[in-house]
């Protein structure tokens, strides 16, 4: 994700909530890939630490790796690093499985 100016603090800098929305969304889209058809996924749990600043310009990456990948939840680990490979962030997460609708 290219960090732009409307995802930035006022010292041009990611804001954390973007960080935060970023890895979520890569848990998610973690935990979708490993769903039978019509099951669905929510984040139940999250937490975030912060190492480092991203400045606006730069590019974030992340890399979202499994914890645990159960019936009914699974567990997610996703670090975001720059370009250079300094670490960012780490977010850890939980997403509960939801069954089809009938």
């Amino acid at each position: 994700m290219v960090v732009r100016e409307e995802l930035c603090t006022a010292a041009s800098i990611l804001h954390g909530g973007a960080m935060m929305a970023f890895a979520d969304t890569l848990g998610a889209y973690a935990t979708i890939m490993n769903l039978g058809a019509g099951f669905s996924t929510v984040t139940i749990e999250s937490k975030t630490n912060f190492f480092a600043p991203a400045h606006v310009g730069t590019k974030v990456i992340g890399e979202c790796l499994p914890l645990h990948r159960g019936k009914r939840t699974m567990a997610w680990q996703t670090r975001v690093t720059n370009e250079e490979g300094r670490l960012l962030a780490v977010v850890t997460q939980t997403q509960m499985v939801l069954e089809p609708r009938g």
